[in-house]
């Protein structure tokens, strides 16, 4: 049971380490099959980098008009991912905008540089979200960071979970295929969990929440139907890109309502 129990909390610590900044001490704590299981808990990473951009908010509109809170909460995120999933989203852009055929759009997915397609996205996406967040009222604006941040990890991990890795190598190789049904279910409780948060602790109408998750599922959605085609599967960009639409689709559905 204590093995059990320090496995789990060594692949929790190797998923902090591979999503954020984090310096965390998990290189004595390194296995494959340890690395692979990471994805179970990207929600709740999530919830912890919500956690920090809500906190940044908060100290921000103390001082600070909303538009700008938001911008520097955004910084503060950034910071602490490292732009860890808005690279992918610029990268996956640039790869499905500027590549004709897939191999080709895989090619320019690899590539440091940042083109044309990946650098409007990047710019439209950070300005979605920072508008959509300075729009909705305080107490809603930091509870939707929390909430957004986890299930929006758990979004990308639903792609995981119903596609294909398309590269023989790459960032997400090592956790492509190695999603188990447990780890599924351990990611799904976890979302369900935040939902039931929303509406037992936050105390979010049912409408509010409905049209937030439906407008996370639309961002999935079309991210998916975006890359999908020309790739013929996902790749760790991918993940990223469709992690960001998520979340700011559950902002704009959440404003929608409003």
């Amino acid at each position: 049971m204590i093995r059990a129990l320090r496995t789990e909390l060594a692949i929790l610590l190797l998923a902090a380490q591979f999503l954020t900044r984090l310096p965390v001490p998990a290189a004595r704590l390194f296995t494959d099959a340890r690395l692979a299981a990471t994805p179970r808990y990207y929600p709740l990473i999530g919830l912890l980098i919500g956690c920090v951009a809500a906190a940044s908010y908060w100290a921000a509109a103390l001082v600070f008009p909303p538009l700008l809170a938001a911008l520097l909460s955004t910084a503060a995120t950034l910071l602490f991912t490292g732009a860890f999933h808005e690279d992918g989203l610029a990268d996956t852009f640039d790869g499905v905008g500027g590549g004709l055929t897939r191999e080709r759009a895989l090619e320019i997915m690899k590539d440091s540089r940042l083109g044309t397609y990946g650098a409007a996205a990047l710019i439209i996406a950070l300005g979605l979200k920072i508008a959509a967040l300075a729009a909705l009222p305080l107490a809603l604006a930091l509870t939707a960071l929390i909430a957004a941040h986890g299930l929006s990890r758990a979004s990308a991990v639903l792609v995981i979970a119903t596609s294909r890795y398309v590269r023989f190598e790459g960032k997400a190789k090592p956790v492509a295929s190695a999603l188990s049904p447990a780890g599924l279910a351990v990611t799904l409780l976890s979302a369900a969990a935040i939902i039931a948060a929303l509406a037992f602790l936050a105390h979010w109408p049912l409408a509010a929440i409905a049209a937030a998750l439906t407008g996370l599922a639309l961002g999935h959605i079309a991210l998916r139907l975006f890359y999908g085609p020309k790739l013929g599967g996902y790749t760790g960009d991918a993940l990223g890109a469709v992690q960001q639409a998520s979340e700011i689709g559950f902002y704009l559905g959440l404003l929608a309502w409003l």
